[in-house]
C-alpha cells in the first residue's frame, strides 16, 4: 500500500483536484484505491457526491473507537473509495493530542487496510499543525502542488524547511507546478527555469483551465467528462511521473 497526500500550508493550489484526479486514474487501472477527505471543508467528498458526515465524528474515528471500515463510502467508480469529511476536522489536532501516540496516529488507523487497498491518497487542510505531522508520517509521498509564483515558491520553502527542522525525509517532499498560465510571463518564466532549490520536482505541470473548475459543476475528475482537455491529460502525465518515483522509492 502507498500512502500519497497532496499537501500545501496555501489553499487554493488545487491540492484538492490533484487527489481526487490521480485517485480516479488509479482506480480506472484497476488499482483498489481510497481517498481519506481530511479537510474540514469537504472538497473530495462533494466532488464524489458523498455527504461530507462521520457518525460520532472525528473524535470517535481518530481515537480508534470504530474501526475505520464502517466509515468508509464506496463511489460511483470501482475500485474506488472514500473516507468522508466531517466539519468536526477542524478540532482534529485535539482529538490527536489525546492519543497515546499522537504523531503517529494516522499511521496506526491505515495500518489494516495495507491487504485491501494499493493507493491511500490524503487530501489534506491548509495548515502546520499536528495533523501534518501525522500525514508526513503516514505518507509514502507528499505532494505539493505549487503555483509558479514568489509567494508560492515560498510556501514550499518553508516546508521543506520544516521537513529540515524536524529531522523529516525530504524526499518523500514531490513539488510539482499546478495552475500554470504560460500567458503570465512569470509563470513561464519559472516552469521553464524552476529554482534549483526545488528538489524532486515533478516534470509534468498542471495547467489553468476551466475543466478543473467546471468539476463543481459536474462532481467528477475532469479526465471522466473531457478526457480530452488539457488538464486531464495534465493529470495522466503528473499520475506516470509519481509511479515512476515510487517505484525508485521502493
Amino acid at each position: 500500500m502507498k500512502v500519497i497526500a497532496t499537501y500545501n500550508i496555501k489553499g487554493g493550489v488545487g491540492k484538492t483536484a490533484t487527489a481526487v484526479n490521480l485517485a480516479w486514474l488509479a482506480a480506472r487501472e484497476g488499482a483498489p484505491t481510497l481517498v481519506w477527505d481530511l479537510d474540514p471543508q469537504g472538497a473530495a467528498s462533494y466532488y464524489y457526491r458523498i455527504k461530507p458526515k462521520i457518525k460520532g465524528g472525528g473524535k470517535r474515528l481518530v481515537q480508534g473507537k470504530r474501526d475505520l471500515d464502517g466509515f468508509i463510502r464506496g463511489t460511483d467508480y470501482e475500485l474506488l473509495d472514500l473516507l468522508p469529511a466531517d466539519f468536526s476536522y477542524r478540532n482534529m489536532d485535539l482529538y490527536l493530542e489525546q492519543t497515546k501516540k499522537p504523531i503517529h496516529q494516522l499511521h496506526k488507523l491505515l495500518r489494516p487496510f495495507r491487504s485491501e487497498y494499493y493507493y491511500v491518497f490524503l487530501d489534506c487542510p491548509p495548515s502546520i499543525s499536528l495533523v501534518s505531522e501525522n500525514i508526513f508520517d503516514a505518507a509514502d509521498v507528499v505532494l505539493v502542488p505549487t503555483i509558479p509564483t514568489t509567494l508560492s515558491l515560498r510556501t514550499y520553502q518553508q516546508i521543506k524547511k520544516f521537513f529540515k527542522l524536524q529531522e523529516l525525509d525530504t524526499v518523500k517532499v514531490m513539488p510539482f507546478f499546478s495552475m500554470v498560465d504560460r500567458r503570465k510571463q512569470l509563470h513561464r518564466s519559472i516552469v521553464d527555469t524552476p529554482p534549483d532549490y526545488m528538489e524532486n520536482l515533478l516534470t509534468t505541470p498542471i495547467p489553468y483551465d476551466s475543466n478543473v473548475e467546471r468539476m463543481g459543476t459536474h462532481r467528477t475528475p475532469v479526465a471522466d467528462f473531457a478526457p480530452n482537455s488539457r488538464s486531464a491529460r495534465s493529470y495522466e502525465g503528473l499520475w506516470e511521473d509519481i509511479k515512476q518515483q515510487l517505484s525508485r522509492l521502493k
